[in-house]
C-alpha cells in the first residue's frame, strides 16, 4: 500500500499534537546523559529530533528521513547548527559502523519495508553500549483517535479494512518490538507502554486533519467519494465521546523499546 508523506504541515496537524507528548515521555524514560550523538531515524517533521535538540543537551543530532518534503519542513523549523538532516533509508544507513551514541525512531518503523534490518542497521552504526529505542503506536487498542475512525470506517466499508493500521501492522502489537529487538541480539532490553491524552476542542478540531492526504486515514478519507465521506463524517459525530462543552477527549497508547548494543 502506498501511503503518502508528502506534506509536513499536514503531518503535524494530523500527528504533532500526539508525538510530542509520546516523545516527551520516551526520552526521558531512555536515560542518555548529556553530550552525546543522536540520530533520529525516520525523523518527519523533527519532532523527537526537536525535543533531543532541547531537553537532551546532545553534541550532536543527524536526522534522516525517506521523505524530502519532511525533511525540508523540518530543516526550515529546525535550524540549530549541533542538528544535520539528510534523506536516507532506514534499513541502508549511510553512517560509518560505531559512530552515534544514542540511536532513537519514533512512530515510523512499521512503515519500513524491512523493520528487521533497519533494527540491525541501527545497531551497526551504535557504538559499543550505545542505547538504541523505538516507539510506535498500539494502532490495534490504544490510539483512540484512528480506533474510532477505523472501527466506523470498516461498519460503513468492509474493504476500510486493508487500510487500518491495527490490521497491517502486526510489528504495532504487544510484545512484537521487543521480540525484534532480542532477535537482533541487543543487550538489557526493555520495553514500556507510554500514554498520553489530549482534548480536541470539539468535532471539526477532530475531523480536518483527516481532510488532508497525509498517512493511511486521510488517504482513505480523501479517496471517498463525497456523499461516502459525509456519511462516515456523520457516523464519526455519534459515536465519538464527546463532552458536554463539544470537547472530545481522547487517549493514545504507543508501545516502547529499547536495548543496548
Amino acid at each position: 500500500m502506498n501511503d503518502s508523506w508528502q506534506s509536513g504541515n499536514s503531518y503535524d496537524k494530523f500527528m504533532g499534537r500526539w508525538s510530542a507528548l509520546v516523545a516527551r515521555k520516551f526520552l526521558k524514560w531512555l536515560s542518555v546523559p548529556p553530550g552525546k550523538t543522536w540520530l533520529d531515524v525516520g525523523c518527519g517533521t523533527g519532532t523527537l529530533t526537536r525535543l533531543i535538540l532541547k531537553e537532551q543537551n546532545p553534541e550532536g543530532i543527524l536526522a534522516v528521513d525517506s521523505s524530502h518534503d519532511f525533511i525540508s519542513h523540518a530543516q526550515k523549523n529546525i535550524t540549530s547548527p549541533l542538528v544535520r538532516f539528510k534523506v536516507g533509508l532506514a534499513q541502508s544507513l549511510e553512517l560509518p559502523s560505531g559512530a552515534i551514541d544514542a540511536v532513537v525512531s519514533g512512530l515510523v518503523l512499521n512503515f519500513v519495508p524491512d523493520p528487521e534490518a533497519a533494527i540491525t542497521e541501527m545497531k551497526r552504526v551504535a557504538r559499543p553500549d550505545g542505547t538504541i529505542g523505538v516507539f510506535l503506536w498500539d494502532y490495534a487498542e490504544g490510539m483512540q483517535m484512528l480506533r474510532f475512525f477505523w472501527d466506523a470506517a470498516v461498519e460503513l466499508d468492509r474493504g476500510a479494512e486493508e487500510s487500518d493500521e491495527g490490521l497491517r501492522f502486526p510489528l504495532c502489537r504487544k510484545g512484537a518490538l521487543e521480540s525484534l529487538f532480542l532477535k537482533a541480539a541487543l543487550k538489557q532490553v526493555e520495553s514500556r507502554t507510554i500514554e498520553v491524552k489530549t482534548v480536541f476542542r470539539n468535532f471539526d478540531d477532530f475531523w480536518e486533519p483527516f481532510l488532508e492526504k497525509v498517512g493511511p486515514a486521510p488517504g482513505y478519507v480523501m479517496g471517498l467519494g463525497e456523499k461516502d465521506r459525509q456519511k462516515l463524517e456523520t457516523k464519526l459525530r455519534k459515536s465519538l465521546p464527546t463532552a458536554s462543552d463539544g470537547s472530545i477527549p481522547l487517549m493514545a497508547r504507543a508501545w516502547a523499546v529499547k536495548g543496548r548494543t
